[in-house]
């Protein structure tokens, strides 16, 4: 039975935690960053956890991880 391939723009976004959690770092933090507020910046800075709802899709991209 083949391997399954690991999808490679899934594994440089998400890492796993010790409890098996998904880590991700939150988008809208790269550029145009003059309108955001400060709080609003602050706030994107954090890692977040994925919601359980999209863990069933991590897990196919992957499967090694």
């Amino acid at each position: 039975m083949p391997k399954i391939k690991t999808l490679q723009a899934a594994s440089k976004r998400f890492k796993i935690t010790a409890l098996g959690k998904y880590k991700y770092k939150h988008s809208h933090m790269r550029h145009i960053l003059t309108k955001k507020t400060t709080k609003h910046k602050r706030h994107l800075r954090q890692k977040s956890i994925l919601p359980k709802i999209y863990l069933g899709v991590i897990m196919k991209f992957l499967p090694y991880i």
